[in-house]
């Protein structure tokens, strides 16, 4: 609490001072994610790790399945069997815990690559965007209590690098 107050206080005297550039606030996140590279990134990630993901629902379902079939019977089943239907929940859901982390990698590792490869195009349009517009300082949307929103310039971000596809 007396951190963001001090970032404040320090922003109203910064605010005050009369500098040659302006301050804005930009939301790199929001920038990147909105962007129609981004959209149409999301569009082919869902389309390439579908049949990953419809084996992993399925596996969810089959390990539910097992598991209120179990509760539904286990009182008509011998020691023996419930050990056998325990042991062949676990190999499902062991199964099914596997693919979905491997899942979750492999986005993980594509949208890490995406982002890696957005990067330098998010700079040459921040950079073109500081010299074009007289910016002396940047600060992240969300390090700010409130904003302005006048100051704030992820939209104009997000147009240009639409307009750079």
């Amino acid at each position: 609490m007396i951190f963001r107050a001090l970032i404040f206080f320090a922003l109203a005297a910064i605010s005050q001072l009369s500098v040659a550039g302006s301050m804005v606030v930009l939301d790199v996140q929001a920038a990147l994610q909105s962007s129609n590279a981004a959209q149409a990134f999301r569009a082919d990630l869902v389309k390439s790790t579908s049949s990953q993901e419809s084996q992993v629902r399925d596996l969810e379902a089959q390990a539910k399945k097992m598991q209120s079939d179990f509760e539904l019977n286990k009182g008509l089943l011998t020691q023996q069997q419930i050990q056998q239907k325990d042991l062949q929940f676990k190999k499902v859901y062991g199964e099914y815990q596997r693919q979905l982390q491997a899942l979750q990698q492999q986005r993980a590792a594509l949208e890490k690559e995406f982002l890696d490869g957005m990067r330098p195009k998010l700079d040459q349009v921040i950079k073109a965007l500081i010299d074009e517009g007289d910016i002396s300082l940047i600060i992240n949307r969300q390090s700010a209590i409130y904003v302005e929103p006048r100051i704030d310039i992820t939209g104009e971000i997000i147009k240009r690098l639409n307009a750079q596809e």
